[in-house]
């Protein structure tokens, strides 16, 4: 048997924010990838993770979405600590081991996750671009900041889209599969630079090739998206973003991404206990 949790994540509230599958294991090793995979799949979420405690304060977790295994998910990772905390497991500053590397998070009413060490892969050449725009309904938009592949834990394809062009995105789903695959990023992260209301961009994240549409809310992609825009000199090197995300789909969520000067970045944000489980397996 297992025990799961299904929270949402950069939200203070249920059924709003991005919801995860948490499966707390104790000190128990790992089950088998094969179970970790079709969980992922039973539940349905964009990812599930698994947490092993290894000690006081020391997690290791592992993700699945409903089709593979990746290295890091920054929501799934919010939630999880938000509701170890919540249950009296996790207090202050964790350590917490991912394939993407040995990350601390703070876990507290709200928690603060350290992410990958951030970097532009590459910049898109101009037909590369033009597919992308293509993918999303936006033929022959050419954009004033480039079209990047940034990292900050998984690879995302920045797109910066007009803010008026943002909610009326219909991508072609098969064809934003295609090209992420092609290109070696998880997902398409469109974006429109707002300004206003405390809010940095307003952004949609499409992530096709991993069984999910689209994600209310992805904290792996605006960390990524912090960076670049960093590196665009659109922000300042220690600047405090937020990113509003999910409102397409009817789940508005705020992602904050804390940048240093030194160039790592955290991001933030609550979490809200939606229901838990037994898995018979």
């Amino acid at each position: 048997m297992l025990n799961y949790y299904i929270v949402d994540a950069f939200t203070d509230r249920p059924f709003g924010g991005n919801t995860a599958g948490v499966v707390l294991l104790g000190e128990e090793a790992f089950p088998a990838e094969e179970l970790m995979q079709s969980v992922a799949a039973e539940l349905r979420y964009s990812e599930t993770a698994f947490v092993r405690r290894l000690s006081e304060g020391d997690y290791h977790l592992r993700y699945f979405t409903p089709r593979g295994e990746v290295e890091l998910c920054g929501h799934a990772t919010v939630a999880t600590f938000a509701l170890l905390h919540r249950l009296g497991m996790a207090h202050g500053t964790c350590h917490c081991r991912t394939l993407a590397g040995d990350l601390e998070v703070v876990a507290d009413d709200e928690v603060l996750m350290q992410m990958a060490t951030p970097r532009i892969v590459r910049t898109l050449t101009a037909e590369e671009g033009g597919d992308a725009y293509r993918a999303v309904g936006l033929e022959g938009y050419r954009p004033e900041l480039p079209v990047v592949i940034a990292y900050a834990g998984l690879p995302d394809i920045m797109l910066p889209v007009p803010s008026d062009r943002l909610d009326a995105l219909h991508p072609d789903m098969e064809a934003v599969a295609a090209l992420t695959n092609r290109l070696g990023a998880i997902s398409i992260h469109a974006y429109a630079l707002c300004g206003h209301d405390g809010i940095t961009a307003r952004v949609r994240d499409f992530t096709p090739a991993c069984g999910v549409p689209e994600e209310s809310a992805t904290g792996t992609a605006n960390a990524a998206l912090a960076h670049a825009l960093r590196e665009f000199g659109s922000i300042a090197p220690d600047a405090t973003c937020h990113f509003l995300q999910g409102e397409a789909m009817g789940r508005p969520s705020v992602v904050m991404a804390q940048l240093s000067a030194n160039g790592e970045i955290c991001i933030g944000g609550h979490a809200a206990l939606v229901a838990r489980g037994t898995l018979m397996v």
